[in-house]
This record gives structure tokens, sequence and C-alpha cells, in this order.
């Protein structure tokens, strides 16, 4: 029989749920209560634990578990929410946010995913306070045009202190890719195409390992640059992008723009559509789908950029 277990993380508490049978259990978000959780978890051997991302708090449990041996899912929560409002599930608890997920588990079957080492995490979580330092300068720099004369002072020396961070946290960036073979080598690949910098290059590293494993198509929907079928019967609605990662687009949307100016093969690609009459966000989008098929061919290749890549790409 599989078992297939639903845990709903919190900053204190670990909620568990295993499915079949509906126990419910519950550990402390510590050391401790993750060996007893691990320890439980390798006694029932279950087919898939599945939690939530949870901006980090589900981390430490899903490595004690992982290096337990226990096969851990995380998946996103907005797929978990939409699976528990389809069966009805309205409620919100801890308990029933746990027993929604295991039941989420045993319906959909997520694959266990290996987990970044340490070395990758120290990578993904300088990106991450890249992000975080940028929109906190984009806020300040905002503020500062609505600020009184006298509060001006002190948001320019945030705005300092934030561009400061954000040099630093830059070199520590390249310091680190530059230091791993493995990274090293993605990182030429990657800004060897004019357009994609070291921003592009470290958010593609981090926050999309899959780029080079899987086909066009896949790598397209996970992002969210694949345009969706709207059609029914005879309808055929308007084809939109939707989902998928979205600090992985908006940093691809850049680099689409800065590609369009300067990338000649990708500006005449741009420019075919436009001259089509097509308009220009849905051919901006199209730069977008077609840089990144033409990344993760390059990486599943180990091939450096050439324009012909740009035709020879769907």
């Amino acid at each position: 029989m599989e078992i297939f277990v639903g845990i709903d993380v919190s900053k204190e508490q670990l909620d568990v749920l295993v499915r079949p049978g509906g126990e419910l259990m519950q550990w402390g978000n510590d050391a401790a209560g993750i060996a007893a959780l691990a320890q439980k978890m390798v006694s029932l051997a279950p087919t898939v634990v599945v939690m939530e991302a949870t901006g980090g708090y589900e981390m430490d449990a899903a490595l004690g578990l992982t290096r337990a041996g226990v096969p851990v899912a995380i998946v996103n929560p907005a797929q978990v929410r939409s699976f528990a409002k389809a069966t009805g599930r309205l409620a919100k608890t801890d308990a029933l946010d746990a027993e929604a997920i295991a039941h989420f588990a045993e319906a959909v079957k997520p694959v266990p995913r290996p987990l970044p080492d340490e070395e990758a995490r120290e990578l993904i979580g300088h990106v991450m306070r890249r992000q975080q330092l940028l929109e906190m300068l984009s806020q300040e720099r905002n503020r500062m045009g609505l600020a009184h004369a006298s509060q001006r002072k002190g948001i320019a020396k945030h705005i300092a202190w934030l561009k400061s961070e954000l040099d630093d946290t830059d070199a520590t960036l390249k310091r680190l890719i530059r230091k791993s073979p493995i990274w090293r080598e993605k990182d030429d690949l990657l800004q060897s195409v004019k357009g994609v910098g070291p921003q592009l290059s470290a958010m593609l590293m981090t926050r999309l390992p899959e780029l080079g494993y899987l086909n066009r198509k896949k790598i397209a929907a996970l992002v969210g640059v694949a345009p969706f079928n709207r059609d029914s019967g005879t309808m055929r609605g308007h084809r939109a992008i939707q989902g998928g990662r979205a600090d992985v687009r908006k940093t691809l949307y850049m680099a689409a723009v800065v590609s369009i100016r300067h990338n000649p093969a990708l500006r005449a690609f741009y420019t075919r559509l436009r001259t089509a009459g097509k308009p220009a966000k849905v051919a901006l989008t199209a730069v977008m789908r077609k840089l990144l098929c033409v990344l993760n061919a390059m990486l599943k290749t180990r091939t450096p950029w050439r324009d012909s890549l740009v035709a020879s790409t769907p």
C-alpha cells in the first residue's frame, strides 16, 4: 500500500497528516522536532512527503527528511490551494492544510526532486537578497518624490546604503559563481549571448535549475512564457501566458528588452513579428520565449551562442 504524507509548515510547528488513515501528528520546526519527524517517516516509508514552499521555513525539515532517505517534494502553494478549493475545502487551519496537502500528494503524486546543496543554497540566498534590495531601492526612490523636505536626507542616505549593499551582493555572486567549475561553465555559456548579463545568468542557475534538462515546451511552461489556449466549442479565445516562475520571467523580460536593441539575431526576429502585425507586447513575449529556448538548447548541448541558433531553435 502506498503512503502519502502532507506537512503544513509554519515558523514554529510542523503539522503532519498521513494518507490513507488520516493520522495527524505535530512536531516543532526545530532540530529535535525534525529529527523525530525523520525517524517517524523512515518507519512509514512513504511514497512521497509533500510540503509547500513557504519562503524558507520548509528547508530545514526538507533537508532533514532528504538526508534520512525520505522522498520529498516541495510544491507551489497555489497548486495545493486550487486543489483544495476544487475538492470543496474552503476552511483553513493548520490541520486542514496538512490534510489538503496529503490529499494533493495522493492524487497528483508530485515527483521528488533533489534539494540544493549548501553551496547552491548560499548562491540562491544571495540572488534572492539581490531581488529584495532592488525592490527596496525602487520603493525608496518612489518615496523620495513625495517626501517632505525634512525626510529626503534620510531617504537619500538609505538609498546610498542600498546601492552599496547591492554592489557587495553582486561582487559576492560573481565570486561564488567563478569559484565553481560547473557554475562557471554555465555562466560563460549563458553570458555568451548579447542581452544576457550576470543578473539573468545567476537567476537562471539558481531559480531555474531545470534549464538544459527539459524540452523547449516544458521549460517555456515552467517559466510561464508559453501561451495557453482559451478555446471552447467554436469560440477561439485570445491566448495568453500565465503562471510560472514570476521572478525568472521578470528578469527574462528585461533581458529581452536589451536583446532587441543589441542582439542582431533577436532584433531581426522581433522586427519580423512586428512587421507581420504582431502587437509589441506579443512580439516581446515571443522574444522572451525564443531566448529562453535558445539558452535551454545551449546548456543542453554545451554550445556557445551563435546567431544561427535563433533560426534553428523552434
